[in-house]
């Protein structure tokens, strides 16, 4: 009975659905998929490009952006708005098998294309007139229902809506939209945020009703131009050594965001493979990955323009000039080597990057990768993998990383040893289907023979004390500000940073040349967001090795006596397997005395001071607060900073904090709340690990978030009260009075102007980092 009442039920929507559907199409002529395929152009006094495109971007890109944007509507760019929406989602931990690629601008070129691919329409594809324009469209419709219910301040129905970033996607497609409308009145777009200004509102429907216009982008100019052509001709080399070194580039760069110095209005391009040569149209090779066969005879790397809104989540900026140019001659193309063969593109070929590229100077490969170590590490911070619980919580909240030197003898001994014992360096993402439970069981196997045959290496260099010392670190050359760095996650999210940032961290991560560019590899450059459940998983099962092997070097420098202690610190609760993983096992431990001098009995914070002053002529200091702001400033800003234990525990992962000076300027600072953990070896019941006693918060000036959780406001003067709030919380209900008092919230009418102001300063303050951030994970408590 059940069933047949199931089918029962299905026919009747299905044929009510069929019957509304064929009452749209009678009112407003049948659909024509093709009809946004190519643009209209637009009239003198309403271009996109001046008039619409900075609404979207104030409005709609703030949560339609990326991979994780609702229902796959991409708001960035007008190829976006024309694309529409799919009920598919691109994150699906779920997956079975791998998912179809559905990348904006790679796999479809046209709005009728991607009909064929189950996204469904935003804009109006039936008769072009205002009324159906507005009727059958569903991005008037949304915006329309917004004004008709718009968010009132402390409406009691708010609380109601989920508005989690992992609630079930409402994506209500053509005539759907008529009992969307009625089921969930608050569901308007901008969802869950104050409606657009009249204003704004009567320039999108005008635009709507005329068609959604668009004159495309301006010309670039003509010196930009230039510098395409010359970076072109650079990557495209025809021997075997400049067609390897691009490809290694190409693999690493990929997801950059290159620009050239000289270029004032600061365009972007993306590094892509192309079918075709430069000087002919981009033809770009739509593969999931970039290591991935591209299936033509000859590869091409070019500069594609980059179309989109360029949003601080997966902004990652690199600069191309002429000082980079002749860098990578230096390291790549002038020393004399022969590359008698070019490599393949299998899945083994895929796994060990080692074995690829072989006949690359392992120590030139290290170094390009060391030049732009934060953007080396912002592959796995901003890239796709690095969006969720469970893909971040492999590490500690705040810890410091810094380098090994590179060392030509140490070096080249790793990388043969990983190129001959190809299994040994092998990563569990070589395929985008993979399994779970026996690949696991291999790759432990085989990470612990590596780390054998490394600590093996360790013994052949390391043969005294001295040869353990401050001296193992990248010192930047003196002069490159990369040589420190500090990672901060925000449990569903994360940010790198130059510097040595907030109080002294738990934990640290000293990261040599095998494991930067296997960490690279296994997240970034092997990693496909639309791989199935099993590709996910190992990769975030393995960089527990991963993080380990950065973790034991950092051990190795302490005492001997004190080495297993603070090991046992950083994993508590945990079984010897699991700590003999990081240090003090068959396979990790280093039976030599430490050469860096100690005169305290903390020698874990007196081994990171030890680092700062040794790195003191390199760190990047522009997130010390009390280096940047005003004297009048520090002793509120203080007393927030040194705010601990479990009050902060109520507090969100992340926050913006908007200071108004007594002067009439307003200053912007990050507050980031470091979660303590027990331990972080744990796929699953990460609650269980959790220390709040022990929870401690960093400030910083400007923004080094891409997903604040809340927005506070306070006047300068109001700081040290805000602390004291802050210090009071012990529930729910006081963190509720809290942001009443201090937060802009959701539902704030003036959400929208501070908004636009905080994204003006940030423009204007970080020039190079600033994008547009993202409001999905932006709290309503």
């Amino acid at each position: 009975m059940r069933r047949l009442a199931f089918i029962s039920i299905t026919v009747l929507v299905t044929a009510c659905t069929t019957f509304a559907t064929a009452q749209y199409d009678n009112r407003y002529g049948a659909p024509d998929p093709t009809r946004h395929d190519q643009p209209k152009a637009p009239p003198t006094n309403l271009s996109y490009q001046q008039v619409i495109r900075p609404i979207l971007n104030q409005r709609c890109v703030v949560c339609h952006a990326c991979y994780d944007a609702p229902c796959q509507f991409k708001t960035t760019s007008w190829e976006g708005l024309a694309r529409g929406a799919s009920k598919t989602l691109v994150y699906d931990p779920a997956r079975l098998t791998a998912a179809t690629p559905s990348r904006l601008y790679i796999d479809a070129d046209k709005a009728s294309d991607w009909r064929g691919k189950g996204f469904f329409p935003m804009l109006n594809e039936q008769e072009d007139t205002p009324e159906a324009n507005r009727s059958a469209g569903l991005m008037y419709r949304m915006l329309k229902l917004k004004q008709d219910h718009a968010w009132l301040q402390g409406d009691a129905a708010h609380a109601k809506m989920d508005i989690s970033p992992t609630r079930a996607n409402m994506c209500p497609a053509g005539v759907e939209m008529d009992a969307y409308e009625q089921n969930v009145p608050l569901g308007g777009m901008p969802f869950a945020l104050p409606a657009v200004s009249d204003e704004e509102y009567r320039l999108l429907t005008r635009w709507l009703e005329m068609g959604a216009p668009y004159e495309g982008l301006a010309p670039l100019p003509a010196a930009v131009s230039t510098e395409v052509e010359n970076w072109e001709r650079f990557f495209n080399g025809d021997s075997n050594k400049e067609r390897l070194f691009a490809r290694y580039a190409y693999e690493h760069l990929f997801l950059a965001h290159l620009y050239f110095d000289s270029d004032t209005q600061r365009n972007y391009f993306k590094l892509t493979r192309s079918s075709t040569p430069p000087g002919q149209p981009i033809r770009e090779i739509a593969s999931a990955r970039p290591v991935d066969d591209p299936k033509v005879a000859r590869v091409y790397y070019r500069l594609a323009r980059e179309r989109e809104e360029i949003v601080s989540k997966t902004h990652m900026p690199y600069r191309l000039d002429a000082q980079r140019m002749a860098r990578w001659r230096a390291l790549f193309l002038t020393p004399r080597y022969d590359v008698p063969t070019l490599p393949g593109y299998s899945e083994q070929t895929a796994a060990n990057p080692f074995d690829t590229f072989s006949a690359l100077p392992v120590g030139a490969r290290y170094r390009f990768m060391l030049d732009e170590a934060e953007f080396t590490i912002m592959g796995f911070i901003k890239g796709p993998v690095c969006r969720g619980q469970l893909a971040l919580n492999v590490i500690q909240d705040q810890f410091w990383v810094t380098f090994l030197a590179p060392s030509d003898d140490y070096d080249r001994k790793v990388d043969s040893l990983l190129r001959q014992s190809s299994e040994l360096a092998a990563l569990p993402t070589g395929s985008h289907n993979s399994s779970i439970l026996l690949p696991w069981l291999r790759y432990g196997r085989l990470q612990n023979e590596y780390l054998a045959a490394r600590n093996e290496l360790l013994r052949e260099v390391i043969k005294k004390p001295s040869n353990l010392d401050l001296d193992l670190l990248w010192d930047g050359d003196g002069r490159n500000d990369n040589a420190a760095l500090t990672i901060f996650r925000h449990f569903d999210g994360a940010s790198v940073v130059k510097g040595f940032v907030g109080d002294t961290p738990k934990t640290a991560w000293v990261i040599g040349y095998p494991l930067l560019e296997r960490i690279h590899y296994l997240l970034v450059a092997n990693y496909d967001v639309y791989g199935n459940l099993g590709h996910q998983f190992n990769s975030r099962l393995y960089m527990d090795y991963l993080r380990a092997e950065g973790e034991s070097n950092f051990i190795m420098l302490l005492p001997k006596k004190d080495r297993i202690a603070v090991r046992d610190d950083w994993y508590r609760d945990e079984g010897n397997p699991v700590r003999e993983q990081v240090y003090g096992g068959p396979n990790t431990t280093l039976d030599m005395e430490s050469g860096v001098r100690y005169s305290s009995n903390d020698s874990k914070r007196e081994l990171l001071e030890q680092m700062r002053k040794r790195l003191a002529r390199v760190i990047n200091t522009d997130l010390d607060w009390k280096k940047n702001t005003p004297t009048s400033l520090h002793a509120g800003l203080g007393k927030l900073a040194t705010v601990t234990g479990t009050s902060l525990q109520w507090m969100p992962e992340s926050a913006l904090l908007v200071v108004d000076m007594p002067d009439g300027q307003t200053r912007t600072f990050s507050l980031i709340r470091n979660t303590a953990h027990a331990s972080v070896s744990h796929l699953l019941g990460e609650k269980q690990a959790l220390v709040p006693e022990e929870d401690t918060l960093t400030l910083t000036p400007g923004i080094i978030t891409s997903y604040p959780n809340a927005l506070y406001r306070a006047k300068a003067s109001e700081l040290r009260l805000m602390a004291d709030d802050l210090r009071k919380l012990h529930s729910e209900k006081d963190y509720a009075a809290f942001t009443q008092r201090w937060a802009m919230r959701r539902d704030n009418p003036q959400f929208w102007a501070f908004s636009d102001a905080l994204h003006e300063r940030f423009r204007k303050e970080q020039p190079k980092e600033a994008g547009i951030l993202d409001y999905n994970r932006l709290e309503y408590r």
